[in-house]
């Protein structure tokens, strides 16, 4: 059965995967951290220590994504995508950068700092809830033992927002062999396996049933869920709510 670690929004959350949690509340969030990584890239290795730390917070949501651009360097990434790749990418316009650069960090969808430094990413996040720019949409999660029940509550404003499953294994460790981190052992929390839209909302109460075959059909250990923003195009913009969980029936 899976049950919920953490589900986390801007609102009080309650987690429902066991009966003796029902009712509780979730501290309040602070926000989504997502790391664009690369197992070859030199400068790396303190951003995924830094994402260890951010993974263990309940008030944060932190993914890994490993982006493929460096593997040309004799290390292919075995845990990369080009859908990572495009993702970054995809940051890079919203964010009115010219290029792209790991390990970089993006925050709720709307900022970047360098993934290693871990005091100026919490800041920024607290910074964000006092500015209004912290999630604001509650999303609550009740376990239905072979699948999932999402609910989005309406909000009293017009709004539009896709919701994005993502797929990640919790922790694993990888052995180097060549590359920039030749020789070195280094593990990973939260690396992003797949991600898709299941649903779109609108500003009214949205209610979506995942199945939990799906995280196991990809070998996944934990999903996140994303309520963002998109351009027309795409293009990844504004994070308003996320929750995270973890497989613990393994």
């Amino acid at each position: 059965m899976l049950k919920v670690l953490r589900a986390v929004a801007c609102a009080a959350l309650a987690l429902l995967a066991l009966p003796a949690a029902a009712g509780e509340n979730a501290p309040v969030p602070i926000g989504v951290v997502e790391l664009f990584t690369s197992q070859g890239c030199n400068s790396c290795p303190p951003a995924d220590a830094a994402l260890q730390k951010l993974a263990q917070r309940s008030d944060v949501v932190a993914l890994s994504w490993h982006v493929d651009y460096w593997d040309y360097l004799g290390w292919k990434d075995t845990l990369a995508s080009p859908a990572n790749t495009k993702r970054q990418y995809g940051y890079a316009r919203t964010l009115k950068r010219s290029n792209v650069y790991t390990p970089q960090a993006v925050l709720n969808g709307i900022d970047h700092i360098n993934g290693g430094d871990l005091d100026g990413i919490v800041t920024r996040l607290h910074q964000f809830a006092v500015d209004g720019k912290g999630l604001n949409v509650p999303l609550q999660f009740t376990d239905k033992g072979d699948r999932l029940h999402l609910t989005i509550p309406a909000t009293d404003r017009p709004d539009d927002a896709t919701v994005l499953l993502v797929y990640f294994a919790p922790r694993q460790e990888t052995q180097i062999e060549r590359g920039e981190n030749a020789g070195k052992t280094i593990a990973y929390v939260n690396s992003v396996l797949d991600f898709m839209p299941v649903g779109m909302w609108k500003g009214e109460e949205l209610t979506i049933d995942l199945p939990v075959s799906g995280m196991t059909d990809r070998g996944a250990g934990g999903c996140a869920v994303l309520l963002q923003r998109q351009a027309a195009d795409g293009t990844p913009g504004e994070i308003i709510g996320a929750a995270i969980l973890v497989d613990l029936s393994g």
